[in-house]
């Protein structure tokens, strides 16, 4: 198997070359044909989070040990079975869940192994899509999805299901009201058709570039609005008349969450996704003045994904666009999205 690995944080990824995985037990490889770029991957090349306050999260605290390659956004074809495998079969195409846990916790034990404190993620603590093979412990990390394109399928069990969950989290929500959405990038797009496919139409949208807020009016947002004016918060009410009943911030700096929160009226919710980093300070009365909630989400549940497959089935869900790209070209496609030159999503390509 060929892995495109990070070996050092802040390097280019490097080709390694390892043994085909022979499975044992329940468990299934994958040969992966589809994989999507994700911030977090570039997070994951970097080697840490911004926590705020001049605080750093080392991905090597995560558990993290290099070499390892990046990847969660993953489609493939079933190669291998351990003994005991049941449920796939050799040849099958499916989509691949890959917030692995213990399996055995609480929290994995309800449908919220992403949740999990002993996280064996894929592309994370465990190879990933950059890599040519996954191995995960059973049939119960696959899912099928007939009728969708592949390279989208794979930006479904991360930005997808990140969107999907995020929004649910939020309900309930009345789609006859506006939302306002922050950051027009990969995530921001998904959420802007997700939001439609769901009923609402007034969708309001902040992104610094123009490129990216004429993306998301082509995508149906109702407005975009320039969230570094100096006057974006009235641009933004405005659109709206008035205060909003929810937000969501999938860049998550200092000032794209006060902003956000600063939208919102009373019982107002306002849902951080994006990864970006810093702080936020609060007036903690206004909090109880007005109201508000702030909730932090990471991706989403098995169920979850389930049912966005299902809508996307619909064809009421309609994904973002996809740049396709071959794997050997990974190095490449991080440093697009890194420049902010990604309209939608990349996804390596690696059919053979």
């Amino acid at each position: 198997m060929k892995l495109w690995a990070v070996v050092e944080n802040d390097k280019p990824l490097q080709l390694l070359e390892r043994p085909d995985p022979v499975p044992t037990g329940r468990q299934v490889v994958i040969r992966v044909t589809h994989c999507g770029v994700c911030h977090s991957d570039l997070h994951f090349v970097h080697g840490q989070f911004d926590l705020g306050g001049g605080k750093t999260l080392r991905i090597t605290d995560r558990g993290v040990k290099l070499p390892c390659a990046p990847g969660h956004e993953i489609v493939g074809r079933v190669v291998a079975l351990g003994p005991d495998a049941s449920g796939v079969a050799i040849g099958d195409e499916r989509i691949v869940y890959p917030w692995v846990g213990c399996g055995a916790c609480e929290l994995c034990q309800s449908d919220n192994e992403h949740l999990c404190y002993t996280p064996r993620g894929l592309g994370i603590i465990q190879d990933g899509g950059f890599g040519s093979h996954i191995v995960l412990p059973d049939e119960t990390y696959l899912f099928a999805f007939d009728g969708i394109d592949p390279a989208i399928a794979a930006t479904f069990p991360c930005s997808g299901l990140t969107v999907y969950s995020a929004i649910m989290k939020a309900m309930p929500l009345d789609p006859a009201r506006p939302v306002l959405v922050v950051g027009a990038g990969g995530l921001g797009l998904v959420a802007v058709r997700m939001l439609q496919a769901l009923g609402f139409a007034r969708i309001i949208v902040a992104d610094l570039a123009p490129d990216k807020r004429a993306a998301a009016l082509k995508a149906g947002a109702s407005a975009a609005i320039d969230n570094g004016a100096d006057d974006a918060l009235a641009q933004i009410a405005d659109a709206a008349g008035g205060l909003l009943q929810a937000a969501f911030d999938f860049v998550n700096i200092g000032a794209t969450a006060a902003l956000a929160l600063d939208t919102l009226g009373k019982q107002g919710k306002l849902v951080l996704v994006g990864v970006g980093g810093g702080e936020l300070p609060l007036s903690l009365a206004g909090m109880i003045f007005r109201i508000r909630t702030i909730i932090g989400t990471v991706t989403g549940r098995r169920q979850e994904l389930r049912e966005l497959i299902a809508l996307a089935q619909t064809g009421k869900f309609v994904p973002m666009p996809v740049t396709r790209m071959p794997k050997d070209r990974a190095n490449e496609a991080l440093s697009l999205l890194a420049a902010g030159k990604v309209i939608g999503r990349i996804v390596l390509e690696d059919p053979a």
